[in-house]
């Protein structure tokens, strides 16, 4: 991402700098680690990469020296979406996009280990990693898992990461959110997302009462607020300035 400009002196000497280059910053994948996957992973590609998937460059200085001081110096957090894998069909253009069977998800408990004082937003696309993802969920209080993105937009797999997630999780998590590239997307996203939860959440109510607890009204809608935001909200306010 550094460019060399030449430079003219007022006595005609000639010196050379090194600066930002911004344009290629700007470019598609520009913070995957290309070495990794052998070629571009852009949408005209033949498939010949696909031996690997595209994750962070996690020796970018770029991400080391820019991206996360910036982060952990004025409080902001970092959202990831892991697992696409670009350019499956490229016939299809955008809409030929596929799924890294099992990406690295252990990327991600390394970013946290690094960057304690970042808070990291996370999503994987594979439904193989979604385990993993509640585990890592457990051990860094720098890491907010969210959403069935995408091809886990299924009601069955919706209920299955649902109910893993609150078996491991409890509500500390955000069990979906919109990811809507047209306002037609929600409109069955929403009511098909909420019927599911209320079902994951009845059986968990049940085993509760079962057990010998009352429920109150007012402990649902706790649950259900948190779930649908209130963890989130409650993930974001917290600082992490203070971590070593």
């Amino acid at each position: 991402f550094a460019k060399v400009l030449a430079t003219t002196g007022a006595d005609g000497t000639r010196a050379l700098t090194q600066s930002m280059n911004v344009s290629a910053m700007k470019r598609p994948f520009a913070f995957v680690d290309a070495t990794n996957s052998g070629a571009n992973c852009g949408v005209g590609c033949d498939g010949a990469q696909d031996e690997a998937p595209s994750v962070i460059d996690e020796n970018s200085d770029f991400l080391s020296e820019v991206l996360m001081k910036v982060c952990a110096e004025r409080d902001l957090p970092v959202a990831l979406k892991i697992g696409a894998r670009r350019g499956t069909n490229p016939k299809l253009k955008s809409a030929g996009d596929g799924v890294v069977a099992f990406a690295d998800a252990a990327m991600l408990g390394r970013l946290c280990t690094r960057f304690p004082k970042v808070r990291f937003l996370a999503t994987f696309l594979s439904r193989n990693n979604q385990h993993e993802a509640c585990v890592l969920a457990t051990k860094f209080r720098n890491l907010h898992i969210y959403g069935c993105w995408w091809f886990c937009n299924n009601p069955s797999i919706i209920e299955e990461i649902t109910k893993m997630r609150v078996e491991m999780l409890g509500t500390s998590f955000t069990a979906q959110h919109s990811d809507a590239r047209v306002v037609d997307q929600m409109l069955y996203k929403w009511p098909h997302s909420r019927a599911v939860l209320a079902k994951v959440l009845g059986a968990e109510y049940e085993k509760l009462l079962l057990s010998g607890w009352t429920m109150s009204r007012q402990e649902v809608r706790r649950d259900v607020r948190r779930i649908f935001g209130g963890s989130y909200e409650d993930f974001m306010s917290k600082s992490l300035r203070d971590q070593v």
